[in-house]
């Protein structure tokens, strides 16, 4: 009857929920949520965070802003010995130096004005586990100082106190400066510098990795529409072809804001190419006809550069046949010696 069909509605409606909630859990127990890629590129990285994964290594994590850093971080931590205790993020660029002692040392009652209680500082609420500093580059002379004999002690001592406490903790740091010349130029210790760079991992900017782009949206669009309650849209053509043609100077997080705001303003079931937030700068308007074309041969030409023009690997990676390949060459005019 009409009841019993409405409840086996309603009773696989709420099993398609629960198996999509079950999906989104399971996701995010993976040590690699968040990393999201298919090239070369990124495939290395994570061969690089499972072999230093299970030591206790320091790590350098090198990148342009946006591109993942702290990601590449949390991985780090999620398939380390020390995976059950916690991971302590500090923000080193986003404090003034004398507030980024106390927060990463703690300090005790009364060790400055407006200190009413003593506090634990990062340091010590890493112990066990690691400590992420992220914009390790922008941290002063001092702090540079303190942290080394930290590192070389293994014990703390609160702003304010004079008890020595000791702390164990994993050390991965991150920086999307240059601290060869930072150390050159005298404004970051080179003693401190060898510390941080036992080992370092490269993330490579999205414009390298421009094949990733088509995952890392679905992503996005999935992560979003479900937290906005709305279903996943598709990406028209047009707007993939501009998406692969960006040189995403914010790298995955731009593509990320990018993202959310078509979910927000999709009002149906696809995103063109006006959903997105550069399209007016970057592109003709719809219906020039000359859009996709411009951006296909761009994404070609760049993946023809990331393949070293190996015909045989970027047709694989552009998903599509050899003489495809060869005949959208010769129709945008794609040569090696351009």
């Amino acid at each position: 009857d009409l009841e019993h069909m409405v409840r086996n509605a309603t009773e696989r409606k709420h099993l398609m929920t629960a198996n999509s909630q079950l999906r989104e859990k399971i996701e995010e127990m993976s040590p690699y949520h968040g990393i999201v890629g298919k090239s070369q590129a990124i495939r290395r990285v994570l061969e690089e965070i499972r072999m230093v994964a299970e030591s206790d290594t320091t790590v350098l994590i090198r990148g342009e802003s946006g591109t993942g850093k702290e990601v590449v971080a949390r991985a780090i931590h999620a398939t380390s010995l020390r995976r059950y205790m916690p991971i302590v993020v500090v923000n080193c660029g986003a404090l003034a130096e004398g507030v980024l002692e106390s927060e990463l040392f703690g300090h005790e009652k009364g060790a400055f004005t407006g200190a009413h209680y003593r506090r634990k500082g990062k340091l010590e609420m890493a112990d066990g586990g690691t400590l992420f500093l992220d914009e390790i580059g922008d941290i002063g002379p001092k702090t540079q100082v303190d942290l080394l004999r930290v590192l070389e002690e293994k014990k703390i001592c609160r702003v304010g106190g004079n008890t020595y406490i000791p702390v164990d903790f994993r050390l991965v740091t991150a920086t999307n400066k240059n601290l060869e010349e930072m150390v050159s130029e005298g404004t970051f210790r080179e003693d401190f510098y060898y510390r941080l760079n036992v080992y370092s991992i490269a993330i490579p900017p999205l414009r390298q990795r421009t094949e990733d782009v088509p995952l890392l949206v679905d992503h996005f669009l999935r992560r979003f529409s479900n937290s906005m309650n709305k279903p996943v849209p598709s990406v028209s053509k047009e707007a993939m072809g501009l998406l692969l043609a960006h040189d995403w100077p914010g790298n995955v997080r731009e593509l990320q804001n990018a993202m959310e705001r078509a979910v927000l303003i999709s009002q149906g079931g696809e995103i063109g190419p006006e959903a997105l937030p550069f399209y007016s700068n970057s592109s003709r308007p719809a219906g020039s006809g000359k859009s996709l074309a411009e951006a296909e041969s761009v994404h070609i030409h760049k993946v023809l550069e990331e393949s070293e023009w190996n015909i045989s690997r970027a047709a694989r990676m552009l998903q599509i046949d050899r003489v495809t390949l060869y005949n959208k060459m010769k129709r945008y005019g794609l040569r090696r010696d351009q």
